[in-house]
């Protein structure tokens, strides 16, 4: 049976599926043969289903936990999904929604049947006859069909799976010499993954006691709950913005799962969990010790890395690069504190509460004693709204001369800013020295938050935003896009806004040329679905020019878009005349991923 599950799956995917579907229905009908059954249901005699059960603390029975560590395999088919996430059309619906399907139907059916049997059945006959279910079922042979179906079908599962599990281990370098079980034949399977996962299946059924092995395999299972439980418990309550779930879990779900599950291991059996435990402290470190770098970051980098932020907060430094663990760390020039004053709920908007802000007063010698009084207040009064600031003064005679050695000498600290927040005059006097700053943050891998508010409306009701994006190239991918164009940074800070002003966002993009529209409309909604913008949401696809549409949509407290390369001040105020509006002009720093 064993060289058939595994001729069937090393055959093709897609054929195993198929065999599924048929290993299902003689699933189904032996599930009806059983509970059609009237042996489970004209028992009057007394039927325990809670509470003490004779035999249960006999040598042969093992107690109620051997029995959990050998049933518990029986509950863990239901991630098979999790294991075929590659093989998926859309991996993060179809995951969770499979996943809680399938443990929905699984329990109605393992309690249906459990009430059946006990109905059916006496304590003895429980304990001594491991057919009882065939016997009294209406039909024993197509029962015995189902059971051996099950069997069939876990195996298989498992034998699509895990392969695609190893070959993914060794595309990201952890399998050492890995290169052979990454390659796949042509028509996508990978084969080699599959030869080595077929000969440790092998040599587990040449055990022969399958009991015996199935403690150990739970182990494993429940290490991995509690490992899933323990990193969205901790990342759910360290608040990262590349933490968006479509499907949220209650904090106090993850922690008792995570508790339960260790519980469960050590119970079952100490010996075994020590090993399991053992054995995953040992690949831990060796991972460590490979110092690996994955694109976008990880989970482990994303949580260490707010770990150690929020301990640098209070007692050390830390430096964080992972897109992952992203989060705006502003740095606030200031010349005017009583302009500072006008802009203390925009930044509370733009950092809190995970950011942090520095604010660099640029002075003379004759008015730094001053200003480092009115700083401190308005830096005490921004840690009180719960955004961690610091605030420092820089004796410079000129504005750009004092900020750009501001950014220099910043850019080796420990707790580095990562955006420069400046604000726009309605004059033209710091023209020239704006436009020098956002060069040397280009220079400087520093992104630039350009606020330009409305001479009269300010940010008026703080209850409409806008979000302009330019529409990709034909045939170019959604991340690609947005880096090629800078538009990461535009997303992340839209999606701030409406969160702190519990606004809806509209998204909107122009296209000049009609047949343009639907491809702008697919963008968008992959936009939506990629970043996780929460609902609700508007989507608007435009035709015509740009410059057309400011005055015509519809009316905004803020419009959020990306600073052009070549930044063109005269442009960025024509924007906000047009579209009567404060605009907020974004300039990534390379370092932010709205997707991750």
């Amino acid at each position: 049976m064993f060289g058939v599950v595994f001729g069937i799956a090393y055959m093709s995917a897609t054929l195993a599926f198929r065999i599924q579907y048929v290993v299902m229905a003689i699933i189904a009908v032996s599930i009806v043969l059983v509970l059609a059954s009237p042996a489970g249901w004209n028992n009057t005699a007394d039927v325990v289903l809670w509470g003490s059960f004779p035999g249960t603390g006999t040598a042969d029975s093992g107690g109620f936990w051997r029995v959990f560590a050998v049933f518990f395999p029986a509950a863990t088919v239901i991630m098979a999904g999790a294991n075929m996430s590659g093989e998926l059309k859309d991996p993060r619906r179809a995951i969770p929604l499979g996943t809680m399907a399938a443990i929905a139907v699984s329990t109605v059916i393992y309690i249906a049947l459990a009430v059946w049997i006990a109905n059916a059945s006496s304590t003895e006959e429980l304990l001594t006859n491991y057919t009882v279910m065939i016997d009294k079922s209406l039909w024993g042979p197509g029962v015995l069909a189902g059971l051996l179906g099950a069997t069939f079908s876990s195996a298989l599962a498992s034998l699509v799976g895990a392969p695609r599990i190893l070959m993914a281990l060794a595309k990201d370098d952890i399998v050492p010499r890995g290169a052979w079980l990454t390659q796949s034949s042509s028509n996508g399977e990978p084969r080699n993954a599959m030869i080595v996962s077929g000969v440790i299946t092998l040599a587990a059924l040449l055990v022969r006691d399958l009991n015996l092995i199935a403690p150990l395999i739970t182990m494993f299972f429940l290490i991995t709950y509690a490992v899933i439980n323990g990193v969205v418990l901790v990342e759910g309550s360290l608040g990262l913005p590349s933490f968006r779930p479509t499907l949220r879990v209650p904090r106090l779900v993850s922690f008792v799962g995570a508790v339960g599950c260790v519980f469960a291991m050590f119970i079952v059996n100490p010996t075994f969990s020590l090993v399991a435990v053992g054995v995953v402290f040992a690949l831990y470190a060796y991972i460590m010790r490979m110092n690996l770098h994955p694109d976008g970051g990880d989970a482990r980098s994303g949580i260490f890395g707010a770990l150690a932020e929020w301990a640098a907060a209070r007692a050390t430094e830390y430096q964080v690069v992972s897109p992952r663990a992203w989060k705006p760390n502003l740095l606030v020039p200031v010349q005017d504190t009583e302009e500072l004053r006008g802009e203390f709920h925009t930044l509370l908007d733009l950092a809190r509460p995970e950011g942090t802000i520095k604010l660099l007063g640029i002075t003379t010698q004759a008015t730094a004693t001053d200003a480092t009084v009115r700083m401190e207040s308005l830096g005490r009064a921004l840690r009180a709204q719960g955004v961690f600031t610091t605030w420092s003064v820089l004796d410079s005679t000129t504005f750009a001369t004092g900020l750009v050695a501001g950014l220099q000498s910043l850019r080796s600290a420990f707790f580095r800013p990562n955006l420069l927040f400046v604000s726009l005059d309605e004059s033209h006097d710091r023209d020239a020295d704006l436009l020098h700053l956002v060069g040397e943050c280009r220079r400087l891998e520093v992104g630039v938050l350009l606020m330009a508010d409305h001479p009269k409306a300010g940010l008026g009701r703080r209850a409409a935003v806008h979000l302009w994006l330019s529409l990709p190239e034909a045939g170019e991918g959604v991340g690609a896009a947005l880096t090629r164009t800078g538009q990461h940074l535009s997303i992340l800070m839209a999606l701030r806004v409406s969160k702190a002003w519990k606004s809806p966002l509209r998204l909107i993009t122009v296209v000049e040329d009609v047949a343009d529209k639907a491809r702008a409309h697919r963008f968008l909604e992959d936009v939506v679905d990629l970043a996780r913008v929460p609902s609700p949401f508007e989507l608007h696809v435009r035709q015509g020019a740009l410059a057309d549409h400011l005055a015509s949509a519809p009316q905004s407290d803020l419009d959020i878009l990306a600073l052009p390369a070549a930044a063109d001040l005269d442009a960025v105020r024509n924007f906000v005349r047009l579209s009567r509006s404060a605009c907020l002009f974004c300039q990534d720093s390379g370092g932010e991923n709205a997707l991750v």
